[in-house]
């Protein structure tokens, strides 16, 4: 008997999670065979696992699958398909679950996401594990109190005693469900006082920001972090949902103009991680409206992507030249004083790199701030990155990102970071207690391949 493992994700980010706990099934001497539904767009993360078979119908939705965010994304989703794509991916789910088990063969899912590959998974009929990215309880409670609900729905939960509606805990109740992965100790804690049968392994966003050991041993909690001596980096996160993406970019560029006006003697490098998926020209043409002068290109002549670290220097730099870092572009201000380089594949080597993140992204800002890093996250308009998102996402990671309502607002927060070390400190332990360490997409295809399935 062959055991197959179907994954049902529902994002970009959902999915690139399950890609990273696939890879790790595939280097067992035996490994199962393996199959994905990305129930939410294109499942373009998929593509780099070999050997892996898609089932179902695709389809990019208007809301790119934040129609929890608007009542008004879930509408446009309908008219463009929604309906028609869900019920052909659960005939599609279903036909294959009897296919594979008159082979002979042993059919789990991984349902990795929210409620919808939970629902998905629990309507299959097959055994099935959920990793619940998508909540925790930190959203509701610390480790010493409730938070202040806001709003009717979070005053149920907390009466209801979980993050989990009532009726997302009874799915993950039934006997077809043989565990939960929670993604903090605190929300497995709870789920097992429910009686579920919940695991703490990690949260495998973390394995996507490992770099080598050197590297890593460079970050430990404030010993390096925000000195008002020298140069500031700061990380740039946009998002990568186009043309929402777009938007972000020029709103944190006049966040970095009023850091600019209020610190005109300090030197800052910022660094933007952009997304492989969107156009380099639109961010490098917003850049020169607001007076960068690009400088001529870098190149390198190797594609790998590695940090140098001189031993006369404990900040790495990055420079060019053999084993280097290409970067496409690179802009100087109109003072000389900041220097900005974008780059679409130096993503884990800018988390690092910053001190800390003006950041309007979803898991990219919760990789950094699990490496004990501050955030400055500033609302913007959507579809995901709104004022309920913010605030969702404040609540989630605590006092490691800080919520500002406006661009003009950022330089405070950074002036306040660098006159408090305390805080910057709390900051540290807080984001790597809240997000985890890495090796957790390891473990989890460990717990799978080791559970008894029958």
């Amino acid at each position: 008997m062959t055991l197959k493992i179907l994954c049902l994700s529902n994002g970009h980010g959902e999915d690139a999670i399950a890609c990273s706990i696939f890879q790790e099934l595939q280097k067992y001497p035996l490994p199962p065979g393996l199959a994905a539904l990305p129930i939410v767009g294109e499942g373009q993360a998929y593509s780099k696992i070999a050997d892996l078979s898609i089932i179902g119908p695709r389809q990019r939705m208007p809301s790119g699958g934040f129609i929890y965010m608007d009542g008004k994304q879930l509408w446009r989703d309908v008219k463009g398909g929604l309906l028609k794509v869900t019920f052909a991916q659960l005939k599609a789910l279903r036909y294959w679950i009897s296919y594979e088990t008159k082979l002979g063969n042993q059919v789990v899912i991984l349902a990795v996401g929210d409620i919808v590959p939970l629902l998905f998974a629990w309507f299959s009929g097959a055994p099935y594990v959920f990793l619940g990215t998508a909540k925790s309880e930190y959203l509701l409670r610390d480790e010493t109190e409730q938070l202040p609900p806001k709003s009717w729905i979070e005053s149920f939960l907390l009466w209801s005693g979980s993050v989990y509606f009532p009726w997302e805990r009874w799915l993950m109740s039934r006997g077809k469900c043989r565990g939960v992965l929670a993604r903090d100790e605190l929300t497995t804690e709870i789920l097992r006082k429910k009686f579920i049968r919940a695991y703490s392994l990690g949260n495998p966003m973390m394995d996507g920001v490992e770099l080598e050991s050197a590297v890593l041993s460079v970050y430990h909690s404030d010993a390096q972090m925000l000195r008002m001596q020298g140069q500031i980096t700061i990380t740039l996160l946009p998002g990568s949902r186009s043309p929402e993406a777009y938007a972000n970019w020029e709103i944190i560029i006049q966040a970095v103009t009023g850091l600019l006006e209020t610190f005109p003697q300090q030197k800052f490098v910022f660094l933007a991680a952009i997304a492989p998926n969107l156009d380099l020209e639109a961010f490098s043409t917003l850049l020169k409206s607001y007076h960068w002068r690009a400088e001529r290109d870098i190149k390198t002549q190797t594609q790998s992507s590695i940090l140098q670290l001189p031993t006369d220097n404990p900040q790495p730099t990055f420079f060019s030249g053999e084993g280097s870092i290409h970067f496409p572009l690179k802009f100087i201000s109109q003072n000389r004083n900041a220097s900005m380089i974008l780059n679409q594949q130096a993503f884990p080597e800018f988390v690092h790199r910053g001190d800390l993140a003006i950041a309007m992204a979803g898991t990219a800002t919760e990789q950094f701030v699990g490496l004990g890093k501050p955030a400055i996250a500033i609302p913007g308009n959507g579809p995901q990155f709104t004022l309920a998102f913010a605030e969702a996402q404040s609540r989630l990671l605590g006092i490691s990102l800080i919520l500002v309502k406006n661009p003009q607002e950022v330089a405070g927060a950074v002036q306040s970071l660098l006159e408090n070390s305390e805080q910057r400190e709390l900051i540290a332990q807080n984001g790597i207690r809240r997000m985890g360490k890495s090796g957790a997409a390891q473990r989890i295809a460990n717990f799978l391949m080791d559970l008894n399935w029958v």
